[in-house]
């Protein structure tokens, strides 16, 4: 079974319908159903950019189970300072230090996500990071 790594793109795609994403990410959703996977940095980051009318359906989708929310950066924080120093270039965001982590770590990792930078990072070392874009 794949574990499905939610980016805030994607969660803000899904819950923001004049998103220019909306479209792609409801289908995406349709055929990825969750439980998605997601870290304390995305969640934030998702609150944050679809403000107080979308948050209700984020919220939602955690009380129910279908945003499962993990702390990676506790048990992590030297892999995920060695992602963010290794793509500074890019730049990496804490956000996205996380969810490479989660591919790293969960079993058969699929990230849904807006981010194309998702193609330039690598996980464990030169691997790409599997994921869905736009």
């Amino acid at each position: 079974m794949k574990s499905l790594v939610a980016d805030a793109g994607f969660l803000v795609a899904l819950w923001r319908r004049d998103d220019q994403y909306h479209s792609w990410a409801v289908a995406i959703a349709r055929a990825n159903p969750p439980p998605w996977t997601t870290c304390e940095a995305v969640w934030s980051e998702a609150e944050h950019l679809l403000g107080e009318i979308g948050r209700t359906g984020l919220r939602t989708a955690c009380r129910r189970g279908a945003l499962k929310i993990i702390a990676p950066f506790a048990g992590e924080s030297g892999a995920i300072l060695d992602l963010l120093e290794k793509f500074r270039d890019v730049p990496m965001s804490v956000a996205d230090a996380c969810v490479v982590r989660l591919t790293e770590v969960l079993p058969e990792p699929l990230v849904l996500t807006t981010d194309a930078d998702f193609k330039i990072y690598r996980r464990h070392g030169r691997k790409v990071v599997p994921c869905l874009t736009p």
